[in-house]
């Protein structure tokens, strides 16, 4: 979950006092969720979380641990948090295409990636 609050929030480059002030979370609360001292944020916080970041609540609370995980074979077409807040990250086409050659280098195979 930690992970996942700080990855959003980097997207959407925030600071946590701007998270609080549109959310109403207190900045300490947020800083300890972002650093894992605070576990099992209510479904309450999530849903604000999720309409503040713009991602599916739902992937929200699979990151939080209140659903199960969904798997590509089980067809769900529910969306991770970090794939939403890319597609909702207003970015240049510049890094549009960085993200991509980015993605396209991760999925290469080990043996390809040390070639390059």
């Amino acid at each position: 979950m930690s992970t996942v609050l700080r990855r959003l929030r980097a997207l959407r480059g925030v600071t946590l006092r701007e998270v609080d002030a549109k959310t109403g979370i207190s900045n300490a609360y947020l800083s300890q969720l972002e650093k894992g001292g605070a576990t099992n944020p209510s479904p309450h916080l999530l849903r604000k979380l999720a309409d503040f970041y713009e991602v599916p609540y739902e992937s929200l609370l699979e990151a939080a641990g209140y659903l199960r995980p969904t798997t590509a074979s089980e067809g769900s077409g529910r969306v991770s948090a970090l794939q939403a807040a890319l597609m909702s990250a207003k970015l240049s086409d510049e890094e549009q295409a960085k993200v991509a050659e980015f993605i396209e280098f991760l999925r290469m195979p080990r043996s390809s990636r040390n070639e390059s």
